[in-house]
């Protein structure tokens, strides 16, 4: 078993000298694959106190949050989706408050999310979080308030504006850290050196909130008070001899033939056996087809490859797009490591350049519009795929285009998952990867974009647009070894628009090219003045080679005609 993240929590919150509690806290500390993907959540909120309303606005915020938070896809990071959910519920206070002439809903909030070995921190107002540091008590948040001649004021809140600043930060994680959110009506009548000794003192959570929040009381606090304690138990650390044991305990199937059958599944047709996998056309007992993937036993000593495999099979069964091949779910009781996919048919994009040698501008740009559509579901998902290519694009038996081949995805939320496995070099074609990535920087939507730029010129041209060489074992230094080369050198028939929007698509610096999958759709679609303009301002060579290297040849031949002449006068 992979080892899982524990943490302890114990609070304490009362109305104290006050009619009503306008504080709120609640905690959230789920099972199973709930923790490893999402975590444990703890959210404070304290309301303000010239509103009547405001212990609806805690109470509201910090029991949303948690819903919406645990209701958002496991492949997006923790900093997307509190930041999604915290807009939303900003955003239905803020019109709440300015639908009515009644009290505000307005109040702090300060919350935790700890997820793997990394704590995610998200504050906005007075309510704090401190970190107890041996015999030292940080405070970790900042206080957003404005000091006036009487009192200091929010100068920021949940609801108060329609534009939300949330301070985030993260911090690494020790086993028996411990953390504790306030509101002030308890850290401003403490002495918080002392909570550690209260801790230590009851051995428990709970009964230590309970009385530092009688202390904070019994020196004189006149606001509600509420103090929440969190320690870590335990963390998912985990080595590579440990994932090893964890991966080990799926079997690698023996490489099927024709007319075997494996948890039901009835082996029709082999579509690919090679080094790293297997692939078979598989039918289940009603008739339906599948195309089953399994890894090679040679890679069954490769706890790396073994852990991109079965991540793979996470990610398939997370998209649902019409342009994605889909995986569904092996049987639950199957002691095998396999893939269950969508069954295609059809050809991939390699073989169909192969069959279309001079394909037209609409053909082309048909598929391009679809791969994109796929791309730009991945975006949505915090995903990026990172090895694009004909290969991994396939024409289905229908004409529908799909994006195959999730060994290389990155996914901002399992990014964030403790994991002895680092890449050690790029992944990817050489030919398709992007330039930034080769270099070692992360890649992005962007680095998508380039691949499919290049792919673009490839179904048309028949050709790439770069003359590479041997990349990985010679990484350049800088984006100027990658020279684009015009489409027009290839098919003079293309148009200058086109060309000059597959340039930018395929610009090695991603600060230059587009900005979004929209954007490039767009230049396909139609000419963009403002590029073209651009684009005119560059040296005749770069702007139009065919006609440049046209102009060189004739005046060529008009010198050696004038250098003959003179010779035989």
């Amino acid at each position: 078993m992979k080892p899982q993240l524990k943490v302890k929590i114990g609070g304490q919150s009362v109305a104290g000298v006050k009619p009503i509690n306008q504080d709120a806290f609640a905690a959230q500390t789920p099972k199973g694959l709930v923790l490893d993907h999402k975590g444990v959540a703890v959210a404070l909120a304290d309301g303000v106190s010239s509103s009547k309303k405001s212990h609806e606005a805690s109470q509201l915020c910090v029991t949303q949050f948690l819903s919406d938070y645990y209701s958002t896809p496991d492949t997006w990071s923790v900093n997307k989706a509190s930041a999604r959910v915290l807009t939303a519920l900003n955003s239905w206070l803020y019109n709440k408050n300015h639908r009515t002439e009644e009290d505000s809903l307005v109040c702090t909030f300060t919350a935790m999310v700890i997820k793997s070995c990394t704590a995610h921190i998200f504050h906005v107002g007075d309510s704090r979080l401190y970190k107890l540091d041996g015999d030292d008590v940080i405070c970790v948040t900042r206080d957003h308030v404005h000091p006036s001649r009487k009192e200091a004021f929010l100068t920021r809140a949940m609801g108060i504006d329609s534009h939300l600043e949330v301070d985030y930060q993260t911090l690494d994680l020790k086993l028996d850290d411990i953390y504790m959110l306030t509101t002030d009506g308890f850290h401003e009548f403490i002495d918080l050196k002392l909570v550690k000794q209260y801790i230590e003192e009851t051995k428990d959570l709970n009964e230590a909130a309970e009385k530092l929040v009688e202390l904070a009381l019994a020196n004189g606090s006149d606001d509600n008070v509420s103090c929440v304690l969190i320690q870590i138990e335990k963390l998912p650390h985990e080595d590579v001899n440990e994932a090893h044991r964890r991966l080990s305990k799926l079997v690698i199937p023996p490489v099927l033939e024709v007319g075997q059958n494996i948890d039901g599944f009835n082996v029709v047709r082999v579509l690919f056996s090679g080094t790293r996998s297997h692939v078979f056309l598989v039918e289940d007992n009603e008739g339906k087809q599948y195309a089953l993937k399994m890894p090679s036993a040679y890679y069954r000593e490769d706890p790396e490859y073994l852990d991109g495999f079965l991540r793979e099979e996470w990610i398939g069964k997370r998209l649902s797009h019409r342009n994605i091949m889909h995986i569904y779910p092996r049987p639950e009781e199957s002691p095998f490591m396999y893939h269950l996919c969508e069954y295609l048919g059809g050809q991939n994009l390699r073989q169909w350049i192969a069959d279309n040698p001079s394909p037209s501008l609409d053909e082309v740009r048909k598929i391009i519009q679809e791969v994109i559509q796929a791309m730009r579901y991945f975006q949505r998902n915090g995903m990026v795929h990172r090895d694009l290519k004909p290969e991994n694009v396939i024409i289905d038996k229908y004409g529908q285009i799909k994006v195959i081949d999730f060994g290389t995805v990155s996914v901002e939320g399992l990014e964030e998952i403790s994991t002895p496995f680092k890449e050690s070099c790029p992944v990817g074609s050489v030919d398709y990867i992007a330039p930034e990535y080769l270099m070692g920087k992360k890649g992005t939507f962007q680095s998508d974009l380039y691949s499919i730029g290049v792919m673009f010129y490839e179904l048309y041209c028949g050709k790439l647009p770069f003359e590479l060489g041997n990349l990985r074992n010679n990484i350049p230094q800088n984006f100027n070894y990658w020279q684009y080369k015009s489409m027009s050198l290839v098919r003079a028939d293309t148009p200058k628009w086109i060309d000059v929007a597959l340039e930018r698509a395929c610009s090695p610096n991603p600060a230059t090219r587009h900005q979004a999958f929209s954007e490039f759709l767009a230049d396909l679609s139609t000419p963009n003045q403002d590029l073209m303009s651009k684009h005119e301002f560059k040296p005749l060579v770069e702007r139009d080679p065919l006609q440049f290297w046209k102009m060189v040849s004739i005046g060529m031949f008009i010198s050696n005609i004038v250098l003959m002449y003179l010779w035989l006068s």
